[in-house]
């Protein structure tokens, strides 16, 4: 069974929302908790070990990330993986990820920190063949969470969970096929590229691309019409 952390008896309950806001938080990032799952209250409490009310302010503060919604008279589930919530999500993405390549490039990130970004490239080079969606899902999101962190911008870093909910958890019920794949390294590359020059306006222009091409093939496959699981590229 698996328990949030405990801190010294009789610790401050925030802490212990924390700790449950992660583990319900890693659960819906692995997919054990997929994208349109029930979250019971009463059988999660049970298994925790916790009473009801800590942890239905974890999920709140889940609900705040995005990660989940909560509803008075249904429960609590995870985010719907819906095309009209991923285009709303992307979106922000968008202003986001442009923003952050921008900063990134302007903070002149010393070789080392440029080398990690072309070491994970290369781990979603290798996932291609032979074809591993999890692997290249994996390597995505880290490329990405790079990137917020090099901005050096709290409140862009804080913006990590949208890049989770993107390209992690609706990732388990998309189609990822290798010809995404190998686009969306290409524009990593160039991104990466942008960010070593300290070209702080072509490093946002490409990351905004980046995730505008995303959001003009969801638009032309879907035609904007909700679609839980449907075929869909994930940046």
């Amino acid at each position: 069974m698996e328990h949030p952390r405990r801190g010294a008896r009789g610790g401050p309950r925030i802490a212990l929302v924390d700790e449950l806001a992660e583990v319900l938080r890693e659960r819906i990032y692995s997919g054990r908790y997929p994208s349109g799952a029930r979250l019971p209250q009463e059988g999660l409490a049970a298994e925790l070990g916790v009473s009801r009310t800590p942890l239905r302010e974890a999920l709140r503060a889940l609900e705040q990330e995005g990660l989940v919604t909560v509803d008075p008279g249904q429960g609590a589930r995870v985010v719907s993986g819906d095309v009209g919530t991923l285009l709303q999500a992307y979106e922000l993405r968008a202003v986001v990820d442009g923003l952050a390549a921008r900063l990134a490039a302007q903070a002149v990130p010393g070789p080392s920190r440029c080398r990690e970004l072309r070491h994970v490239i290369a781990t979603q080079r290798a996932a291609l063949d032979p074809w591993s969606p999890r692997t290249y899902t994996t390597a995505n999101v880290d490329f990405h969470e790079q990137i917020l962190h090099l901005s050096g911008n709290g409140f862009v870093i804080a913006q990590a969970p949208v890049l989770r909910m993107t390209a992690q958890v609706f990732a388990p019920v998309a189609l990822i096929e290798p010809a995404h794949a190998v686009r969306a390294i290409g524009e990593h590359e160039a991104i990466a590229g942008a960010i070593e020059a300290g070209d702080a306006p072509g490093a946002e222009r490409l990351a905004r691309a980046h995730i505008q091409t995303t959001i003009d093939q969801l638009r032309a496959t879907h035609g904007g019409v909700a679609s839980a699981g449907a075929d869909r590229p994930v940046s």
